[in-house]
């Protein structure tokens, strides 16, 4: 299995930045995927995840209403939408996969883990 994070760089307050995690290696329809993000000098924390079945949606109440999750099947390829990101978004972001058909926002749930891609929000 291989996650490959892209699309972050540096943005705006108030902006927006769709940063994408192409997946490959198995298929994924019964599983679910993550975005986690690190900033300096913090632990890594749950952002959202989204079912490929279905494409249920769960997020953390720090990006809620203001990042969107979705999936295209077609191209394997799970996209984490930030509008109007904040100073505080700054982090690494990360893409993960969990083996399962139910996740929730524990790192210990999900097996595989992509590159991160760094996002900078300037204020």
């Amino acid at each position: 299995v291989q996650l490959q994070a892209s699309g972050g760089g540096l943005v705006q307050a108030g902006g927006s930045l769709r940063l994408s995690c192409a997946a490959s290696g198995r298929t994924f329809s019964s599983y679910v995927m993550g975005w986690f993000r690190q900033a300096p000098g913090k632990e890594r924390e749950f952002v959202g995840s989204i079912k490929w079945s279905g494409g249920s949606t769960y997020y953390a109440e720090s990006v809620k209403g203001r990042f969107t999750i979705s999936r295209d099947n077609a191209k394997n390829t799970v996209y984490l939408q930030m509008n109007n990101p904040k100073p505080e978004d700054t982090a690494v972001y990360y893409c993960a996969v969990a083996l399962r058909a139910i996740a929730g926002k524990s790192e210990s749930e999900y097996r595989y883990w992509g590159r991160g891609t760094q996002v900078t929000v300037s204020s």
